[in-house]
């Protein structure tokens, strides 16, 4: 897509395959108090390249809010579901003041196709196409962090091949309601298991381009120091690497697709 109203030689889009952030963006609504919410950074950088002003943002698993509010701030619309009830009542708290936007945030299981259905054919009022205009997706990494005690959470799914198949089932929901020829975008990371690493990015980025119509457009690798997870224990994370076979995660994959049906 063309810019958006900013000068391609002074804009501070990052168009290289290879993210490296420094820290998180702590400013505004955002707050680091949620295991596995990524970097607002990360949705800053997609809704501005693939969006405008106006335009309508669709997220699959909502999590802490990261994305709504970069939409507050970058003035697109938003709809998104997540199955944990206390972390959309956190968020609705943290928007009471928001009137510069439309959003909706729905609590639902993203495999189930009526829900979805149900509730996205009540929601677009201020759109008369009925689509989103992006979409953004951060499943939970397999069963590493358990967020709710739901059997249909997605995070405490054990087995990687019914993994895939629940992801692949929300994101065919929520593309039915992303317009055609519109981009729409995967963070994950990979995770390590039983002594091995699961390189469970790559399976649903197959997952994605054997399953829909769609055109890879970018593999962006992320990573940012600082994890919240190892703060002030850089040390003995790289003692227990150098004293075993592995190496540690330090990144996340954003895949980048363009929708072509």
């Amino acid at each position: 897509m063309p810019l958006n109203d900013e000068n391609w030689r002074t804009t501070d889009l990052n168009v290289d395959s290879l993210w490296l952030i420094d820290k998180r963006d702590n400013s505004g609504k955002h707050e680091n108090n949620y295991h596995g919410n990524f970097i607002p950074q990360i949705p800053n950088q997609l809704i501005r390249r693939y969006t405008k002003k106006g335009e309508t943002v669709l997220e699959l698993f909502t999590g802490s809010g990261t994305t709504l509010f970069e939409c507050e701030k970058l003035g697109r619309n938003y709809i998104g579901f997540d199955i944990n009830s206390q972390m959309i009542n956190y968020i609705n708290q943290k928007m009471a003041d928001c009137n510069s936007i439309h959003y909706s945030l729905n609590e639902c299981d993203v495999t189930d196709a009526e829900k979805i259905n149900r509730t996205l054919r009540q929601q677009f009022n201020w759109t008369d196409k009925g689509k989103a205009n992006f979409l953004i997706a951060h499943p939970p990494y397999l069963d590493i962090v358990k967020f709710t005690d739901k059997t249909e959470d997605l995070s405490n799914i054990t087995d990687l091949n019914l993994f895939i198949e629940r992801f692949t089932q929300a994101m065919a929901n929520g593309l039915y309601y992303l317009e055609r020829n519109r981009y729409f975008a995967i963070v994950v990371g990979d995770i390590y298991k039983k002594s091995e690493v699961i390189p469970l990015g790559f399976y649903l980025m197959y997952a994605i381009k054997k399953t829909f119509k769609v055109k890879m457009k970018g593999i962006i690798v992320k990573n940012i120091e600082g994890n919240r997870g190892k703060l002030g224990s850089q040390g003995i994370w790289k003692y227990r690497a150098l004293n075993s076979d592995y190496y540690l995660f330090k990144h996340e994959y954003i895949f980048v697709f363009k929708k072509e049906f």
